[in-house]
Protein backbone atom coordinates (compact mmCIF):
# COMPACT_ATOMS: atom_id res chain seq x y z
CA UNK A 1 0.00 0.00 0.00
CA UNK A 2 1.06 3.49 -0.67
CA UNK A 3 2.19 5.47 2.13
CA UNK A 4 0.18 8.73 0.91
CA UNK A 5 -3.24 8.96 -0.39
CA UNK A 6 -3.67 4.77 -0.71
CA UNK A 7 -7.25 3.62 -1.43
CA UNK A 8 -7.79 6.76 -4.08
CA UNK A 9 -8.86 7.39 -7.43
CA UNK A 10 -6.14 9.53 -9.06
CA UNK A 11 -3.87 10.28 -12.50
CA UNK A 12 -2.53 7.48 -14.92
CA UNK A 13 1.08 8.08 -13.05
CA UNK A 14 3.77 10.64 -12.06
CA UNK A 15 6.42 10.83 -13.72
CA UNK A 16 8.81 11.91 -11.00
CA UNK A 17 11.75 12.80 -13.36
CA UNK A 18 15.07 11.23 -11.55
CA UNK A 19 18.64 12.67 -12.42
CA UNK A 20 20.83 10.42 -14.36
CA UNK A 21 18.35 8.38 -16.13
CA UNK A 22 19.12 7.24 -19.60
CA UNK A 23 17.30 8.71 -21.63
CA UNK A 24 17.78 12.11 -19.72
CA UNK A 25 14.51 12.69 -17.38
CA UNK A 26 15.23 16.56 -16.18
CA UNK A 27 14.16 19.41 -17.98
CA UNK A 28 15.77 22.96 -17.76
CA UNK A 29 13.71 26.42 -16.99
CA UNK A 30 14.44 27.00 -20.85
CA UNK A 31 12.71 23.48 -21.50
CA UNK A 32 10.08 24.30 -19.44
CA UNK A 33 9.32 27.94 -20.78
CA UNK A 34 9.25 26.43 -24.67
CA UNK A 35 6.75 23.85 -23.53
CA UNK A 36 9.55 20.86 -24.32
CA UNK A 37 9.94 19.05 -21.66
CA UNK A 38 11.28 15.81 -22.68
CA UNK A 39 12.98 14.89 -19.83
CA UNK A 40 9.68 14.59 -17.83
CA UNK A 41 7.85 12.71 -21.24
CA UNK A 42 10.82 10.12 -21.04
CA UNK A 43 10.15 10.09 -16.99
CA UNK A 44 6.20 9.68 -17.64
CA UNK A 45 6.97 6.42 -20.46
CA UNK A 46 9.71 4.92 -17.46
CA UNK A 47 6.25 5.18 -14.62
CA UNK A 48 3.68 4.36 -17.17
CA UNK A 49 5.84 0.74 -17.67
CA UNK A 50 6.34 0.09 -13.96
CA UNK A 51 2.32 1.64 -12.62
CA UNK A 52 0.75 -0.07 -15.41
CA UNK A 53 2.82 -1.90 -17.80
CA UNK A 54 2.53 -0.17 -20.69
CA UNK A 55 5.46 -1.04 -22.92
CA UNK A 56 7.99 1.87 -23.45
CA UNK A 57 7.86 1.13 -27.65
CA UNK A 58 3.84 1.98 -27.38
CA UNK A 59 3.90 5.70 -26.84
CA UNK A 60 6.21 8.13 -28.93
CA UNK A 61 8.46 10.52 -26.82
CA UNK A 62 9.67 12.11 -30.30
CA UNK A 63 10.40 16.42 -30.38
CA UNK A 64 11.09 16.32 -33.94
CA UNK A 65 8.73 17.87 -36.30
CA UNK A 66 7.74 21.17 -34.59
CA UNK A 67 8.88 19.83 -30.86
CA UNK A 68 5.52 18.26 -30.34
CA UNK A 69 6.81 15.75 -28.13
CA UNK A 70 5.11 12.93 -30.21
CA UNK A 71 2.11 11.15 -28.79
CA UNK A 72 2.26 13.50 -25.28
CA UNK A 73 0.68 16.95 -25.38
CA UNK A 74 2.40 18.98 -22.12
CA UNK A 75 0.06 21.47 -20.57
CA UNK A 76 1.62 23.18 -17.69
CA UNK A 77 2.71 22.31 -14.32
CA UNK A 78 1.19 22.30 -11.00
CA UNK A 79 2.05 23.62 -7.77
CA UNK A 80 0.19 21.91 -4.64
CA UNK A 81 0.41 20.89 -1.59
CA UNK A 82 -1.80 18.52 0.60
CA UNK A 83 -1.34 16.83 3.90
CA UNK A 84 -3.17 13.13 3.80
CA UNK A 85 -5.48 13.46 6.49
CA UNK A 86 -8.01 10.87 5.58
CA UNK A 87 -5.55 8.00 5.82
CA UNK A 88 -3.04 9.69 8.54
CA UNK A 89 -5.55 11.99 10.67
CA UNK A 90 -5.97 15.20 11.31
CA UNK A 91 -2.05 15.44 12.69
CA UNK A 92 -0.92 13.75 9.48
CA UNK A 93 3.24 13.94 9.13
CA UNK A 94 2.38 12.67 5.51
CA UNK A 95 1.54 14.55 2.43
CA UNK A 96 2.69 15.66 -0.65
CA UNK A 97 4.31 19.54 -1.61
CA UNK A 98 5.18 18.73 -5.74
CA UNK A 99 5.45 20.54 -8.84
CA UNK A 100 3.79 18.61 -11.56
CA UNK A 101 4.03 18.26 -14.81
CA UNK A 102 0.62 17.83 -16.18
CA UNK A 103 1.18 15.75 -19.63
CA UNK A 104 -1.40 13.88 -21.70
CA UNK A 105 -1.72 11.11 -24.09
CA UNK A 106 -4.70 10.55 -26.96
CA UNK A 107 -5.16 7.08 -28.23
CA UNK A 108 -7.49 5.95 -30.77
CA UNK A 109 -8.92 2.98 -28.95
CA UNK A 110 -7.97 1.52 -25.56
CA UNK A 111 -7.41 -1.38 -27.87
CA UNK A 112 -4.26 0.25 -28.49
CA UNK A 113 -2.39 0.49 -25.33
CA UNK A 114 -1.27 -2.52 -23.39
CA UNK A 115 -2.36 -2.56 -19.65
CA UNK A 116 -0.64 -4.92 -17.34
CA UNK A 117 -0.89 -3.03 -13.73
CA UNK A 118 1.72 -3.56 -11.13
CA UNK A 119 -0.19 -4.77 -8.09
CA UNK A 120 1.99 -3.13 -5.63
CA UNK A 121 0.87 0.22 -7.42
CA UNK A 122 -2.93 -0.57 -9.02
CA UNK A 123 -5.62 -1.89 -7.75
CA UNK A 124 -7.86 -1.27 -10.40
CA UNK A 125 -8.88 0.73 -13.63
CA UNK A 126 -11.62 1.49 -15.53
CA UNK A 127 -12.13 3.19 -18.60
CA UNK A 128 -15.03 5.99 -18.21
CA UNK A 129 -16.80 8.68 -19.91
CA UNK A 130 -17.03 11.99 -19.40
CA UNK A 131 -19.89 12.09 -17.41
CA UNK A 132 -19.36 9.00 -15.81
CA UNK A 133 -16.41 10.80 -14.16
CA UNK A 134 -18.35 13.49 -12.78
CA UNK A 135 -20.53 11.39 -11.54
CA UNK A 136 -17.63 9.14 -9.67
CA UNK A 137 -17.06 12.63 -8.25
CA UNK A 138 -20.27 13.28 -7.22
CA UNK A 139 -20.51 9.52 -5.52
CA UNK A 140 -19.64 10.92 -1.49
CA UNK A 141 -18.20 6.82 -1.16
CA UNK A 142 -15.43 7.24 -3.40
CA UNK A 143 -12.09 8.77 -2.28
CA UNK A 144 -9.52 11.47 -5.01
CA UNK A 145 -6.30 12.61 -4.97
CA UNK A 146 -6.25 16.34 -4.18
CA UNK A 147 -4.15 16.93 -7.37
CA UNK A 148 -6.76 14.86 -9.11
CA UNK A 149 -9.22 16.81 -8.74
CA UNK A 150 -6.88 19.87 -10.06
CA UNK A 151 -5.87 18.13 -13.01
CA UNK A 152 -9.61 16.98 -13.86
CA UNK A 153 -12.20 19.82 -13.13
CA UNK A 154 -9.25 22.28 -14.87
CA UNK A 155 -8.43 19.96 -18.41
CA UNK A 156 -10.76 16.68 -18.02
CA UNK A 157 -13.84 18.41 -17.07
CA UNK A 158 -13.97 21.55 -17.70
CA UNK A 159 -17.42 22.53 -19.50
CA UNK A 160 -19.42 20.41 -17.95
CA UNK A 161 -22.07 20.58 -20.86
CA UNK A 162 -19.82 18.88 -23.22
CA UNK A 163 -20.53 16.00 -25.14
CA UNK A 164 -18.02 13.44 -23.06
CA UNK A 165 -17.97 10.98 -25.86
CA UNK A 166 -14.61 10.70 -25.58
CA UNK A 167 -13.06 7.94 -22.67
CA UNK A 168 -10.87 8.40 -19.92
CA UNK A 169 -9.58 5.07 -18.24
CA UNK A 170 -10.16 5.40 -14.49
CA UNK A 171 -8.03 2.81 -12.10
CA UNK A 172 -8.43 2.22 -8.17
CA UNK A 173 -7.89 -0.02 -5.60
CA UNK A 174 -6.06 -0.61 -2.32
CA UNK A 175 -2.51 0.45 -3.21
CA UNK A 176 -3.35 3.33 -5.69
CA UNK A 177 -5.90 4.18 -8.17
CA UNK A 178 -5.23 5.57 -11.87
CA UNK A 179 -6.70 7.47 -14.21
CA UNK A 180 -5.60 7.45 -17.79
CA UNK A 181 -7.14 10.47 -19.98
CA UNK A 182 -8.96 11.32 -23.10
CA UNK A 183 -11.31 13.54 -24.46
CA UNK A 184 -9.27 16.83 -25.61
Amino acid sequence: TKITFPNVWTNTCCSHPLHGMDPHEVDSPHDVSEGKVLGAMHGAVRKLEHELGIPRGELDVDMEGGGGGGDFKFLTRVHYWAADTVTHGEDSPWGEHEIDYILFVTVSSKDVLTLQPHPDEVDDIRWVSKKQLMDMFDDKTLLFSPWFRIIANRWLIGDKNGSGENDVVVGGGGKGRTVVGGWW
